[in-house]
C-alpha cells in the first residue's frame, strides 16, 4: 500500500524564469509504501530539507504532486491541510520541540487533546507508548530536567500519539551523542517492525541512515541513486558512506 507519493516535484524559489531564482528541486519523483523505514541523504544545499517541506505540506511545490493516504495535499490549504496534517503526520525535529512548561506526559498527549479524545484514550495510549519507549519513569518531569536522549524519545512518542500514516524526522540525532543516537534509531527500528509505522528520515548522519531499509540520495535537487539494505547493517553503513563519497557528502560515524 503506497502511504506517499510525490510526482515530478520541482519547487523554484524567486521569479520563474528569471536569473536570480533558484531550482532547489528538479523533478522530483518517489513513492513510499506502508511500514518502509526510508533516509534521504545528499551534500548540503541538495535539496533535503526542501523535500521534506513539500512532503509534509509546509511548503507547496512549484509544480507536481504529492499524496499522502490518498489525499492530494498540494491541492489543499489552510485550516483543511493544518487538520489533515495534525490527523495523518507525525513530525520529530532535531530540537524536539518540546514544551517546557508541560510535563513529558502533557507534552505526549497534546496532539489528543487537539483532537478532543477521551481521558480513556489518552491513558491508554500514553501508557503504551511510554513502556515502548522506556520513558514510564519520567512522564510527570519537564523536559529541561532531561537528557537529550529523553527528550528525543518524548518527541518520537508525541510524534506517534494520533497514530499518523507516516513519521517524518528532520536530523533526529543531530543534537544527540553516539549512545542516545542508538536509542533513538532503535526506537525508530522499533515502530517499523512491531507497528508497521512508516518513517521518512532525512539526515546528514551515516550511522542514522544505516538503521533504515533504504536509503534515497539527492544531488542538485534531484535524485542521484539509491540502494537498499541486503546484508547487514554494517554492510549497508559501507555502502552508504561509498555513496556519500561519490556525492562529496559527509561521512563521518560517531
Amino acid at each position: 500500500m503506497v502511504i506517499l507519493d510525490a510526482s515530478n516535484i520541482v519547487k523554484i524559489y524567486g521569479e520563474l524564469d528569471h536569473e536570480s531564482s533558484t531550482t532547489a528541486l528538479n523533478e522530483v519523483s518517489l513513492s513510499i509504501h506502508k511500514g518502509e523505514f526510508i533516509a534521504i541523504m545528499g551534500p548540503s544545499g541538495s535539496g533535503k530539507s526542501t523535500l521534506l517541506n513539500v512532503l509534509s505540506g509546509i511548503d507547496k511545490p512549484t509544480s507536481g504532486e504529492v499524496s499522502i493516504a490518498g489525499e492530494k495535499i498540494s491541492e489543499i490549504t489552510g485550516d483543511t491541510l493544518a487538520l489533515f496534517r495534525r490527523k495523518q503526520l507525525g513530525f520529530v525535529f532535531q530540537d524536539f520541540n518540546l514544551l517546557d512548561s508541560l510535563t513529558v506526559k502533557e507534552n505526549i498527549i497534546l496532539p489528543m487533546v487537539l483532537e478532543r479524545k477521551t481521558a480513556n484514550e489518552m491513558d491508554a495510549r500514553i501508557e503504551f507508548l511510554s513502556s515502548l519507549f522506556g520513558i514510564e519513569s519520567i512522564l510527570y518531569k519537564y523536559p529541561y530536567n532531561l537528557s537529550g536522549g529523553q527528550q528525543q524519545r518524548t518527541a518520537v512518542s508525541r510524534a506517534l500519539v494520533n497514530k499518523p500514516s507516516i513519521l517524518l524526522a528532520d536530523e533526529p540525532t543531530g543534537n544527540l551523542d553516539s549512545k542516545s543516537s542508538d536509542v533513538i534509531m532503535n526506537c525508530f527500528k522499533n515502530i517499523v517492525d512491531e507497528l508497521a509505522t512508516t518513517v521518512l528520515l532525512v539526515t546528514h548522519d551515516v550511522f542514522a541512515a544505516s538503521y533504515c531499509q533504504k536509503v534515497i540520495f539527492l544531488k542538485d535537487g534531484s535524485i542521484h541513486s539509491s540502494i537498499t539494505k541486503k546484508g547487514s547493517r554494517k554492510e549497508f553503513l559501507g555502502e552508504i558512506m561509498d555513496c556519500q563519497a561519490v556525492l562529496g557528502g559527509r561521512t563521518d560515524v560517531f
